[in-house]
């Protein structure tokens, strides 16, 4: 029992340490550069290295400049691991588990993650967010506002990254923020045309399909018309909670 706890309390000391300050990976290994003609596409490929691995460097140290506290109806394990992978510090009541390394009171707390409707002292020195804030800032690469993540606010939608919209399905506005974001830089010569068919000349061409192509056309407009119907669904729901969210905004200034 006193080894079982003994690991028990390792396990949760660890976790107020940085995963990526283990002892002998601290410095990245330094890589040896070449010169290359400026004018050659080598130049290009190099820079643009240069600027995803400044990107992924950035990425890794999200919370870097962060100091976290979480309330005691937190997941702890859970949300202390997101930090500390993302260059955070993160701690919590001592009272309520070991391996706490500075408490609440502390001024220099940047962010209190809490996951209830109501907050009793509050410290102007820091921000009170929901949990979602943490996942949400990750999945989108950058910290997110704030605002959006106070106590009591209607959370936007959690988008996962590992969704891929096909076409015809609903894509929230932050997502399709996001998706607009990532494609502004793409060439018109990237992009294949639509075909612009005429109803006339679509319904001569479904008309003069071999009975079996035509049903499986059939099932697949009907396919299309349901997931239509759906997004419209979605749409509605979202507009309501965006009116929804403007209202408590209003009663709230």
């Amino acid at each position: 029992f006193r080894h079982a706890c003994f690991k028990l309390f390792q396990v949760l000391a660890a976790l107020t340490h940085s995963l990526q300050s283990t002892q002998g990976f601290e410095e990245e290994p330094e890589v040896d550069e070449f010169p290359v003609d400026p004018e050659s596409d080598d130049a290009e490929a190099l820079q643009a290295s240069k600027l995803e691995a400044e990107k992924l460097e950035n990425f890794k140290n999200l919370f870097k400049d962060c100091k976290f506290f979480l309330s005691r109806e937190v997941p702890r394990e859970v949300i202390v691991f997101m930090i500390r992978s993302f260059g955070g510090e993160a701690s919590w009541d001592s009272t309520i588990a070991i391996g706490a390394t500075y408490s609440e009171t502390d001024e220099t707390i940047t962010h209190q993650i809490i996951d209830r409707p109501v907050q009793g002292h509050k410290y102007l020195s820091r921000y009170y967010v929901q949990p979602q804030w943490i996942a949400d800032s990750i999945n989108q690469t950058k910290l997110l506002p704030v605002e959006d993540y106070f106590i009591g606010t209607v959370l936007p939608p959690h988008l996962s990254p590992f969704v891929q919209e096909q076409e015809g399905d609903y894509v929230p506005p932050e997502r399709q923020a996001i998706l607009d974001e990532e494609n502004q830089d793409k060439t018109e010569e990237n992009e294949s045309p639509e075909m612009n068919i005429s109803k006339e000349e679509k319904e001569l061409a479904v008309a003069a399909m071999p009975r079996k192509d035509r049903r499986l056309y059939e099932k697949i407009m009907h396919s299309k018309k349901k997931k239509r119907t759906e997004v419209r669904k979605l749409e509605k729901k979202r507009r309501a909670y965006d009116e929804e969210k403007k209202t408590k905004k209003i009663k709230s200034s």
